[in-house]
């Protein structure tokens, strides 16, 4: 199946979208991530819909299976994430503190590279981990 990338941001009210290979094609909601990828697949639907009925091209890849990848920042990552993991797991699993967890968060200062890495590392072996739990 093939992948569109989605660059995820934070709004103040929920996330935003962007994707390359739809230039100029933004989206903006409110409400949760689980929200924000409803919205996000509607939103993709009346494009190809309209851009049928216009005669418009688009990308073919909308005209067979595909699934989204989401390329988050940092900020909208931990926001996202906040909601499930409290920020005390969050800084067992990276390493970082709390405090400046949350000044990420709430986007008053970004991370350098190294803790860029720390964070996405932290939900990468998250995953693994819970990808090897069987019951």
């Amino acid at each position: 199946m093939e992948k569109v990338i989605v660059n995820v941001g934070k709004t103040p009210d929920g996330y935003s979208a962007s994707i390359d290979m739809l230039p100029g094609w933004v989206l903006g909601a409110s409400g949760t991530f689980d929200d924000f990828t409803k919205e996000l697949q509607e939103s993709i639907n009346l494009y190809v819909e309209w851009a049928k009925e216009d005669g418009d091209e688009y990308p073919p890849i909308f005209d067979g299976e595909y699934e989204f990848e989401y390329k988050f920042n940092i900020e909208s990552l931990l926001h996202c994430y906040s909601g499930m993991i409290s920020r005390a797991a969050i800084s067992r699993l990276t390493g970082i503190n709390e405090r400046q967890l949350g000044r990420y968060i709430c986007g008053h200062s970004r991370p350098r590279k190294e803790q860029e890495a720390k964070i996405i590392h932290g939900f990468h072996r998250l995953g693994k981990e819970l990808l090897a739990v069987s019951v």
